[in-house]
């Protein structure tokens, strides 16, 4: 498989088949923001192009190319800040030291992560939980659904429809880490024990059932003393599904989907989720008095001069609240991008 190697914001010119240039030029990321900014470089010759890096970083296998957009921060550093960011975990970078590993791709670490806090929880005692249960069985266990048996049976004694509490290992926690495990599995992987580490995870897991859980949804878990061991497995476990990124494509005049799978993360939203973190934790503050983007209940209007005010409508990266009154004290934004954008 030929390699496309990027860094964050850098460039590289690469010669490209119709059918690749056709399958990165349509690899959106969040909303159609693009990937990569392909420009052809006719000076260098037919089917040659400038291929420029944004703030997407991460690793995709697609049309017969392994691409990989290298962060600028390391990719331990980067681990760091995403789960940081989430809230789910805070863990040490030291957590993330692999020096064993030579020349990983963020998929390797991923799976060296994901499989080496999942070895310390599995070796604390497998999480089991219970889970409600509505089957109809031949035997009478938990309740009778007496509404569900008449409009189900009628008059048929059996079977009968009952709810019971399963004590299984086939709760959510497990889950995650299945679906981030087999997602995981699905990418190239030059690391023999980031291999291993994944196969043993599947295997301890054999029982639980397989989830596809959407990047946009992923949810969280509720942890006590009982599961405090599944912190780490189960916060990377969400890293990794909630930017796990697929996309169906087909190709000309073919019904089948081809699935292309792979890990991106936009470093721009990744850093301002950790800013944001770390001033409401020195601040003291909560999410609805210091807001990001996402948590504003509308846009805001902010102008430099009243004939430029329909310019600054907008939702900015940050914005301070007072108590539960409708309006704001405090926004900052960066003003430059968004003056390049309105131009």
């Amino acid at each position: 498989m030929e390699k496309i190697d990027l860094t964050e914001y850098g460039s590289c010119t690469r010669k490209l088949s119709e059918s690749q240039l056709k399958a990165l030029d349509e690899l959106g990321f969040d909303k159609d923001k693009p990937v990569l900014d392909i420009r052809p470089k006719p000076s260098k010759g037919e089917g040659v192009y400038t291929l420029k890096a944004g703030s997407i970083v991460g690793a995709l296998d697609l049309e017969g190319l392994s691409l990989y957009i290298e962060p600028k921060v390391t990719i331990q550093r980067l681990l760091y800040l995403a789960l940081y960011a989430a809230g789910d975990v805070e863990l040490r970078e030291e957590s993330f030291l692999f020096e064993r590993v030579k020349n990983p791709t963020l998929a390797d670490l991923l799976a060296l992560a994901l499989g080496r806090a999942a070895g310390r929880a599995f070796r604390q005692g497998l999480w089991q939980g219970y889970r409600v249960e509505e089957e109809a069985l031949h035997t009478v266990r938990g309740r009778i659904m007496v509404a569900e048996q008449i409009r189900r049976r009628f008059d048929m004694p059996l079977p009968v429809e009952v709810r019971y509490d399963e004590y299984t290992e086939d709760v959510l926690a497990n889950r995650l880490i299945k679906a981030a495990t087999r997602l995981l599995r699905g990418m190239r992987l030059n690391d023999s024990e980031a291999r291993e580490g994944l196969r043993h995870i599947d295997a301890t897991l054999e029982n639980v059932t397989p989830v596809r859980y959407p990047p946009h949804d992923v949810p969280k878990v509720e942890f006590n003393r009982l599961n405090d061991h599944y912190k780490d497995a189960v916060a990377i476990a969400r890293l990794i599904l909630r930017h796990w990124f697929h996309t169906a494509r087909r190709a000309e005049g073919d019904d089948n989907e081809v699935r292309v799978p792979g890990f991106l993360m936009d470093m721009n939203v990744v850093f301002q989720q950790f800013v944001t973190r770390k001033l409401r934790e020195v601040m003291g503050v909560s999410e609805h008095t210091l807001r990001s983007d996402k948590k504003m209940p509308r846009t805001v209007h902010l102008a430099v001069n009243e004939e430029r005010k329909k310019e600054f409508s907008l939702q900015p990266d940050l914005s301070w609240w007072d108590g539960d009154r409708d309006g704001y004290t405090f926004v900052g934004d960066n003003i430059q991008d968004r003056e390049a954008d309105a131009r």
